[in-house]
């Protein structure tokens, strides 16, 4: 057996295996989805849907046809994807509660799943949209061109502060 080389004693460490590359998380549009993959991600998250219920006992508030209403299936890709970064993403420095966090966040979503005319386990179409008034477009294009929230020059509500701030070498935290 030789004797290790002491001059380099990180060479005595194992190597730390390399990692791949982080992928940049997968967002959800469905507009912008092709059919196909609209269908098989309705489908995964369908899956997860049901996981949902059944383990967080929601099923007096996730009703089954929650599919079948836009803002529902909005919240609910919104809670799967953030689940999806917490418990099978990488932990970035800063995120030792990222799971608390994440149940925090399903707990202040729960409102917005619950479709009370669905409850009873009878599906209720959403309300039908109501159409813009006629004018609306051209109502909405002037208030951009001539009112002052829309055409205000820019101005930092804290300027002075922030003049401040750049002026001292080491501002106070």
């Amino acid at each position: 057996m030789t004797d290790p080389d002491l001059s380099d004693p990180a060479a005595l460490w194992p190597a730390v295996p390399s990692r791949a590359p982080a992928q940049e998380p997968q967002r959800w549009v469905w507009a912008a989805m092709d059919p196909a993959g609209r269908r098989a991600r309705l489908r995964e998250l369908g899956v997860w849907a049901d996981w949902l219920r059944t383990t967080y006992e929601l099923h007096n508030t996730l009703t089954h046809c929650w599919y079948r209403h836009p803002a529902v299936v909005e919240h609910l890709t919104a809670l799967y994807t953030g689940w999806t970064r917490t418990y099978a993403g990488e932990d970035p420095p800063g995120r030792e509660l990222a799971e608390a966090d994440w149940i925090n966040t399903l707990h202040a979503f729960v409102p917005h799943l619950k479709l009370p005319a669905c409850a009873t386990g009878t599906h209720q179409d959403p309300p039908p949209l109501v159409p813009a008034p006629p004018g609306a477009a051209e109502a909405f294009e002037r208030y951009l061109t001539h009112s002052a929230a829309a055409t205000a020059p820019a101005a930092h509500p804290a300027a002075a502060e922030l003049t401040r701030r750049r002026a001292e070498p080491d501002p106070p935290l």
